[in-house]
């Protein structure tokens, strides 16, 4: 059987959000990363040009305030 490469993926979510993926994940009896990556296949098979389209709206309308966030960082 062959081996699924993994890839690293970082978000950042507000509190409320993360405590939500936290808590559905355990209903779930998943961790956070099984559940994530759940979702994500579940909306790529179902309605994948939809979810890509809104992630790069998302990136589009957020690119200031990531590009603010990192050069905090890197002060």
């Amino acid at each position: 059987m062959a081996k699924t490469q993994k890839a690293q993926l970082n978000v950042r979510v507000d509190e409320g959000t993360a405590r939500a993926a936290r808590e559905k994940a355990l209903a779930r009896g998943l961790s956070v990363n099984r559940y994530i990556e759940e979702l994500v296949r579940q909306d790529t098979g179902e309605a994948g040009r939809t979810f890509v389209e809104a992630a790069a709206d998302f990136m589009r309308q957020y690119e200031k305030v990531f590009a603010e966030e990192i050069a905090e960082g890197r002060r």
